[in-house]
């Protein structure tokens, strides 16, 4: 169910993050919508995702890290990314 990128759609990367201070930021895939397809179910909540390693980052509740950031977990299962 993956789509072709179009001309105007960077391809998705292996590894993406929606934090700016990752180096796995990339501003230009995430001015489109993309959607992640966890284990066959659809995720809105991933922060972060590898489609090469199967894992994906997620909030764990409402806990807070020192810095003020959500703590995050690692759900490792099958990961598919694609454009909405």
């Amino acid at each position: 169910m993956s789509e072709t990128p179009s001309a105007d759609r960077p391809p998705l990367p292996d590894h993406l993050s929606v934090d700016p201070k990752s180096p796995h930021y990339a501003a230009a895939v995430l001015e489109h919508e993309i959607g992640i397809r966890f284990n066959g179910k659809e995720r809105a909540d991933v922060e972060e995702y590898c489609l090469s390693e199967g894992w994906i980052k997620v909030p764990a509740g409402r806990a807070l890290d020192r810095r003020g950031q959500p703590l995050m977990i690692k759900l490792k299962g099958k990961v598919e990314a694609f454009y909405r």
